[in-house]
């Protein structure tokens, strides 16, 4: 029984200590696949390194909504020729982030446009990222035609993930459900389907119970697959099993 972290940021400056000894001791501590996603064009060719350097690594490359104000049409030229790296499997991280609007809402909607305009041309899936912007966010989903990829970090409704599910994607939780104030997770968890739930890290951020408010690593995914199982109302085993499954069917990752 193995684990996939759908969603790591070991480009991140938090692990410039121990990042290579961190990674090589994941499948040491049951986590076979990580997805190490992109948010602008430094992490997405960090990304590409590490799916060079590691194995049990793939990835992801694109521009996160924070960083859309630089996604200049060079830019965007680099990540469709990373997209034909073999361990390269998604676009993203993209969409819409109306909580900080570190880039303006209108530049932000523009870049998830462009980008998802790609990844139908490739036909490759996306990774979303959505904070209090759901309603543009499906808007520009239901007009790109994209059908595929995953919502990632969902804390959403479950109306809202019912929508997400009929366009095609899948639902990915993280260490936010093992929060005492993650209030919908009861009720949001155990609706998503068996063969459409994912579990990530997003690492460093995010870090679940017990150890909240230190760094995350995929090391600690266990504990958001625990929660997954308790909500769901079966074992670990086949918590880990189905979102490892569903990660690498996401991903189009061959076991």
């Amino acid at each position: 029984m193995m684990l996939f972290d759908t969603h790591a940021h070991y480009d991140d400056k938090r692990f410039s200590g121990d990042r290579d000894s961190l990674l090589a001791s994941m499948p040491g501590q049951g986590v076979g696949y990580i997805a190490n996603i992109g948010t602008d064009l430094e992490t997405s060719r960090q990304t590409v390194s590490l799916c060079d350097r590691f194995p049990h690594v793939w990835g992801a490359v694109g521009f996160h909504p924070h960083e859309a104000k630089s996604l200049t049409n060079e830019a965007l030229d680099e990540i469709e020729k990373l997209l034909s790296h073999p361990r390269i499997r998604a676009l993203g991280e993209i969409g819409l982030d109306y909580h900080y609007d570190f880039s303006e809402r209108p530049v932000q909607r523009e870049a998830f446009a462009r980008q998802l305009e790609v990844a139908r041309a490739f036909d490759v899936p996306v990774v979303i990222h959505e904070r209090e912007a759901c309603q543009d966010c499906l808007d520009i989903l239901r007009a790109s035609g994209v059908h595929k990829g995953v919502v990632h970090c969902f804390g959403g409704s479950v109306e809202t993930a019912r929508i997400l599910l009929d366009l095609g994607f899948y639902i990915s939780f993280t260490g936010v459900i093992t929060f005492d104030n993650a209030k919908r997770a009861p009720e949001v968890v155990p609706y998503i389907p068996s063969d459409r739930i994912m579990a990530e890290t997003d690492c460093p951020y995010l870090t679940p119970v017990p150890f909240r408010r230190q760094r995350n690593h995929s090391g600690y995914l266990r504990y958001t697959v625990a929660r997954i199982a308790e909500l769901r109302g079966i074992s670990f085993e086949e918590a880990a099993e189905m979102t490892c499954r569903n990660g690498l069917q996401c991903y189009g990752i061959s076991q």
